[in-house]
């Protein structure tokens, strides 16, 4: 996988039908298929689930965005304009005000704010909606990584009295991320990006990377605090507790189908998908072996469905594969190609036996248990399978990484396959784009506690120009 990635990626997108990508007529955009729309469903439920314990409401906002709505914050239309879609016409008339297909939301959304906020009594304000975003995106189009249509966007805003808040917003937005991530066991380094490479309209962003078999880097996650850069191009003024009035403040924070990609890569193998039991579409497949006389096979059918149904009752999200059109080991590896956690198999022998076999696909083993024991054990090995591959991938990741304090070692680091480098950093532009010329890498930006790294190690310099180091800097090759 390591050194033919992209055509194992857009293999298991195609044979595992998740996602169906450049067949349709427009470049940049994707088909999610049933199979990878529940993967999607169950992984952005799990994200609801997070932001809606911690206060967060959700929101639909229009598609279309005015011209001059989405220039309102100089900064952010910058950043933006080389990359919108723009509807021009209403059938075959010009329209007044071109508008454009919604690229991100805090334009839009800090415009209804607005009408909505105007006291400190109704902050902290969180929302956050899933939808689709558009960006013509002008470099090589690639399936889920990047797209012209970002399908699965979710994004939260959030609204807050001072500085000192948004900042704690920041704070929680990480954990609620870190959570998600460790949850489907995706291993990430955060980094806040530098200067040159933050949201446009924010003060600062702090970025979730990881891995992929390749070795780049791919950005899964960001959270941006904004500041009162958006409030005061809209006027959105609050009454604070001192009965003054001031600008509220904002952040904002997301995340895209990036995350089904990297969850797709980090677990996969050469079979095809490996999923997580938490968020797999299908939990547990129970795959009828028939051999024997003819009551024999009808006595495997009729137990695999007695079994199938016990397995659903507990809701386990069950598939009983009764398809004579197959040979049992075309089905376990159709099963093992789409990532099914856990599959049962039940022949004459296991029955005559009160047996069932059940293979892990995480491990590729094998156990044979008791018939009654069946629901139980697959709940024990679906919580097994989640943590196994969650321990895999970080181990995999923490392989990848190397702190060096200086270019020889950056150098040396590299050719041992360390994928990451973090080296000490002055803070200057010049010399981030050196190392990074040098080696062809890119910035990711620095450890989430900036400055942790120099006050450690005061005497620290950068390697580039000789000054003191104010923190370190990490570079990767990125998607």
């Amino acid at each position: 996988m390591s050194t033919s990635f992209s055509e194992w990626f857009d293999w298991v997108l195609r044979e595992a039908e998740l996602y169906d990508y450049g067949r349709y007529p427009v470049k940049g955009f994707g088909v999610w298929m049933p199979y990878g729309f529940g993967l999607r469903r169950r992984v952005i439920d799990l994200m609801r689930e997070l932001l809606d314990s911690t206060g967060h409401e959700e929101i639909l906002l229009p598609l279309l965005i005015p011209e001059d709505l989405l220039a309102k914050e100089s900064e952010h239309v910058r950043g933006f304009e080389d990359q919108v879609f723009w509807v021009t016409h209403g059938g075959l008339e010009p329209l007044d005000v071109k508008l454009a297909l919604r690229p991100t939301s805090e334009t839009s959304l800090t415009y209804m704010e607005s009408f909505w906020i105007k006291s400190y009594k109704q902050l902290p304000k969180k929302y956050y909606q899933v939808v689709s975003i558009f960006r013509y995106e002008t470099k090589a189009t690639r399936a889920m990584l990047r797209v012209r249509e970002v399908s699965t966007f979710k994004e939260a805003h959030t609204v807050h009295e001072d500085f000192r808040d948004s900042e704690r917003q920041v704070a929680e937005a990480v954990s609620i991320y870190s959570r998600f991530f460790d949850l489907l066991g995706v291993p990430y380094i955060i980094s806040r990006r530098p200067d040159w490479d933050k949201f446009p309209g924010a003060i600062y962003t702090i970025a979730f990377d990881t891995l992929m078999p390749d070795g780049r880097a791919l950005q899964i996650g960001t959270v941006h605090n904004l500041g009162q850069n958006f409030t005061k191009a809209f006027e959105v003024r609050v009454q604070r507790r001192d009965e003054t009035i001031d600008y509220a403040w904002q952040t904002s924070y997301g995340i895209s189908e990036r995350v089904i990609a990297a969850l797709v890569s980090t677990h996969g193998d050469r079979r095809g998908l490996v999923l997580p039991f938490m968020v797999a579409p299908i939990q547990v497949v129970v795959v009828p072996i028939p051999t024997g006389s003819e009551d024999e096979r009808r006595e495997v059918y009729a137990r695999a469905r007695d079994l199938g149904d016990a397995l659903k009752r507990e809701g386990l999200r069950t598939y009983v594969d009764l398809g004579e059109d197959k040979t049992p080991s075309e089905k376990f590896a159709h099963w093992e190609l789409k990532g099914v956690p856990l599959r049962v198999d039940l022949g004459p022998r296991e029955l005559g036996e009160g047996l069932a076999t059940v293979f892990r696909r995480d491990t590729l083993s094998k156990e044979r248990i008791p018939l009654d024991r069946v629901p139980d054990t697959v709940r024990r090995l679906g919580e097994e399978i989640d943590l196994n591959l969650s321990k895999r991938a970080w181990k995999g990741l923490k392989e990848r990484v190397a702190a060096v304090n200086d270019l020889s070692e950056l150098e040396l680091a590299l050719q041992r396959g360390k994928q990451v480098v973090e080296i000490p950093w002055c803070g200057l532009k010049e010399c981030a784009d050196r190392v990074a010329g040098e080696y062809g890498l890119e910035a990711l930006g620095t450890p989430l506690k900036v400055g942790e790294e120099a006050r450690l190690n005061p005497g620290l310099k950068c390697p580039v120009c000789g000054r003191n180091a104010v923190t370190r800097m990490r570079y990767a090759r990125k998607y």
